[in-house]
């Protein structure tokens, strides 16, 4: 049997008969090797040579950033904030979860911790008020996934370190779609507003809005720290996450006050215990990953798909329909792990630029967040909304189709994506 069927093959039955993904990825390469006489010694060589990266220590940084801002009160003033901006517009409440959704992309940098924080806030209000179950699930978990979009993003940390691919272009990348997919879904949800008769929250006065924004302005500042610092060189991804932990631990304990010294064990393990878990991923996937090298499938697979269409557009689209596929019951991470040497052997060959590459596998692997079966953003919401699934899922087909549209807006003109990495890194464009 060709080793690389026997190495996929393995890996689906395992995932089919419910072995967790992580083990299935290291027991499918260990039967492989096995069969194709390698020691297993390498495995601990990638596992530790997948998590031995500089560039990961941000995600640690990241996630307890998140853990601080949801747990300090900072969500609660972001609504609040959004709530003045956008609240008087038809369906107030949908604008409000996704604007605030926007806002909290750029702090946590995890979408997970937005559909779960920001939902269990705003799903019940809007059942409240009057929106349908449906639409409110449909509206924060599409628009949950704008936090591995908008910068900081624990995706593109994870494609920048494994792909040795600049992460602050990736970030400054991530901006224009993440603002243009925000903008579309509050456009969406206008629509369905107008036609379901949702209702929208009273005007307020000018001094109400400033002193909101007085209130939101500390936290509000923190994307601009991590990017301003990263694209003038100050500091590296990883520093500038650093350097945030310590900016929301001066919010929280100096600023607001809503945490004391005694939570901060707490805080520290839940954080420890949420990076234990995709690391154990990432080092997994890191063997599949560099398995699937050594089997030469990216040459193989690239050599196929030229065969098929050497066209950017066909390319791309290839590309596109591939990570649609394994998104559906791969984690992003995982799947950004394992395919990476793949996509950039495509990339290579068909000269696609790699941050543009970079920004659309992000953009595209984030609709894995809200497909089913993986869908971890979509399961979240639909849970506190007590919603199924599938009506869910059903629920949210128009939102996806908004970012597909946008996706294929950016492949079809580059620097649509690409022209704020061009202006402030054009040596990492």
């Amino acid at each position: 049997m060709n080793p690389l069927i026997l190495l996929m093959s393995s890996f689906f039955v395992m995932i089919f008969i419910k072995i967790p993904i992580s083990f299935s990825l290291t027991l499918s390469s260990m039967l492989t090797m096995a069969y194709i006489g390698l020691p297993f010694t390498t495995i601990l060589n990638n596992m530790y040579a997948s998590v031995n990266s500089f560039p990961l220590l941000a995600v640690p940084f990241f996630l307890l950033l998140g853990r601080l801002m949801n747990d300090g009160g900072i969500t609660l003033r972001l609504v609040q904030f959004s709530s003045m901006m956008v609240g008087h517009i038809k369906g107030g409440l949908g604008h409000i979860n996704v604007m605030v959704s926007m806002l909290f992309a750029g702090l946590s940098g995890s979408a997970a911790a937005d559909t779960a924080g920001i939902g269990a806030m705003l799903i019940p209000a809007m059942e409240k008020d009057g929106y349908d179950t449906d639409f409110s699930v449909a509206v924060t978990a599409a628009s949950s996934t704008l936090g591995v979009i908008i910068p900081p993003s624990i995706m593109m940390v994870i494609y920048g370190a494994m792909g040795q691919v600049s992460i602050g272009a990736l970030f400054l990348a991530g901006v224009v779609p993440g603002l243009l997919i925000g903008l579309s879904q509050m456009g969406y949800v206008y629509y369905m507003a107008k036609k379901r008769g949702y209702p929208s929250n009273p005007k307020v006065s000018l001094k109400e809005k400033g002193s909101a924004f007085v209130k939101a302005f500390p936290p509000l500042l923190l994307p601009l720290i991590i990017l301003l610092g990263i694209t003038a060189g100050i500091f590296t991804a990883t520093e500038a996450a650093a350097v945030a932990v310590v900016y929301g631990l001066f919010l929280m304990f100096i600023v607001y006050r809503s945490f004391k010294v005694q939570d901060i064990p707490g805080v520290l393990k839940d954080a420890v215990v949420g990076y234990a878990v995709p690391m154990f991923a990432v080092a997994s996937a890191g063997i599949m990953g560099w398995l699937i090298a050594y089997l030469n499938a990216p040459q193989m697979i690239a050599s196929w798909i030229l065969g098929i269409t050497s066209s950017y557009f066909g390319i791309y689209l290839m590309i596109v329909a591939f990570l649609l596929m394994i998104g559906t019951f791969l984690s992003p991470l995982t799947a950004i792990i394992i395919f990476l040497p793949i996509i950039q052997q495509l990339g290579a060959v068909a000269n696609l630029n790699h941050i543009h590459l970079g920004i659309i596998v992000v953009l595209t692997l984030s609709l894995g967040m809200v497909t089913p079966p993986y869908g971890i953003c979509l399961l979240i919401a639909a849970q506190i909304g007590k919603l199924s699934a599938p009506r869910a899922f059903v629920a949210i087909l128009p939102l996806i189709g908004l970012v597909l549209l946008i996706i294929f807006a950016g492949i079809a003109v580059p620097d649509l994506f690409l022209f704020l990495p061009k202006l402030f890194m054009p040596d990492f464009v």
